[in-house]
């Protein structure tokens, strides 16, 4: 069992996460830069109960690697990424920049999130898509964290 780092509250970053998915479907379909999307949740959404910042971090990193997480997605995918459903395309992008930049999340956390946002989010089936996936993408990225 991992130790909650100190001063994070762990609420607020799952609702970060599910802003953040939202977020990241209208930034996928709008074609809208990603300041402009990030303002629009600030005044349409209920960010004061979000972690702002990690919203803000998830959605601007994305951005930055999107050719770099799509890269790492591909090998474990059975379509193109464009061919994904656009939510569980932006929740495999959401956790990929998770499982490469974000080492303080741990990987079961990051993949348990990802499912529980395309559960609420997603396809009927979409999040034992998601699941397989990640688990995958995990043992590439955070093998001696999965073996440990």
């Amino acid at each position: 069992m991992h130790a909650r780092p100190e001063g994070i509250d762990l609420a607020a970053r799952s609702r970060a996460r599910r802003r953040a998915l939202q977020a990241l479907y209208a930034w996928q379909l709008s074609g809208s830069h990603m300041n402009a999307v990030i303002e629009q949740f600030r005044h349409e959404q209920d960010m004061e109960v979000a972690d702002l910042d990690y919203f803000e971090d998830l959605l601007h990193g994305v951005e930055k690697h999107a050719a770099e997480l799509d890269a790492s997605l591909r090998p474990y995918l059975d379509r193109e990424v464009s061919e994904v459903d656009p939510i569980e395309r932006a929740a495999l992008r959401l956790a990929a920049y998770e499982l490469k930049h974000r080492p303080d999340v741990p990987y079961r956390v990051v993949i348990n999130e990802a499912i529980e946002v395309t559960k609420r989010f997603g396809a009927d089936h979409g999040h034992s898509y998601v699941n397989g996936v990640l688990d995958k993408l995990a043992g590439e990225l955070r093998g001696a964290e999965k073996r440990g």
